[in-house]
């Protein structure tokens, strides 16, 4: 779980765009003192995913909002599933209601999609990742989904990790000159992995010592050469435009990663519905 600290100015944003100086409609009808239960239902069948996320919304709203998850972190939910119920002020229950509701659908969306993928390569060598192909400002958010549905996160940012792509290679001059730039810079404190399209960058990428060789937009011919070439001397992650269909096609192929970026770029929301009692 991600501690509320970490997404509070977030929360406090999505807060400010809906709610601004209060809900005009829900303040006109009822009294601060009026109470109410409420549960959230769901409507598509898949990955639950970022509970969390409702309570600290409500948490910012009122402290004397109660709320309860139904469901783990990461358990499948069936459509019709009472996922959290809620007790507190009506007003607050309403005004929460859209931004509790955009995190889950969004959160539970990445999960669900996640765990299709993880499924697929289930049993073999493979690990699904993610990118960096995040919608602003939630990055922490969305790499935490793509964990609950099985998958693994890749670097969370430019600044935990060191992968050479094209245009770094394009002005540095060649792959040899931007690694040996690296190591000469960071020595071993970091791990590098460097985008190849051809099988003459891979063997540069190989022999200059990166970590990990991302074979990028490959077809699978030529894919299949340069994990020969390599032979297991750097790990290996699939890329370009991944599908459900194409990586189904891939999942014998001797790799260690595959990572998509619609995981999280292009996600469709998860139905959820609040419903008053």
């Amino acid at each position: 779980m991600i501690e509320r600290g970490d997404v509070q100015t977030l929360i406090d944003l999505a807060l400010a765009e809906d709610v601004g100086s209060g809900d005009l409609t829900t303040r006109a009808i009822f009294s601060p003192e009026a109470q109410s239960n409420a549960h959230i239902v769901a409507k598509d069948s898949g990955i639950f995913c970022g509970a969390f996320m409702a309570g600290y919304v409500y948490a910012s709203l009122s402290p004397r909002v109660k709320c309860a998850s139904k469901v783990e972190e990461g358990a499948p939910v069936q459509k019709g599933d009472t996922v959290m119920t809620f007790e507190g002020p009506t007003v607050s229950l309403l005004e929460g209601e859209r931004v509790a509701l955009n995190f889950l659908q969004r959160m539970c969306a990445i999960a669900t999609r996640s765990s299709v993928f993880a499924a697929i390569v289930a049993g073999s060598t493979i690990t699904i990742l993610d990118t960096r192909k995040t919608l602003p400002g939630f990055r922490m958010l969305d790499k935490y989904a793509v964990a609950c549905g099985g998958g693994k996160n890749h670097r969370m940012g430019l600044y935990d990790m060191v992968m050479i792509k094209d245009n770094h290679i394009k002005a540095a001059g060649s792959i040899t000159k931007a690694v040996a730039a690296v190591r000469e810079r960071y020595a071993h404190s970091f791990k590098i992995e460097v985008e190849a399209t051809t099988v003459s960058e891979v063997s540069e990428a190989l022999y200059s010592g990166a970590d990990i060789i991302m074979l990028d937009n490959m077809d699978r011919k030529t894919m299949e050469e340069s994990i020969e070439i390599i032979g297991g001397r750097a790990k290996t992650e699939i890329s370009g435009n991944m599908t459900e269909e194409k990586i189904t096609a891939l999942k014998d192929l001797r790799v260690d990663y595959i990572s998509i970026g619609a995981l999280t770029h292009s996600v469709s929301a998860f139905d959820l519905s609040m419903k008053f009692e």
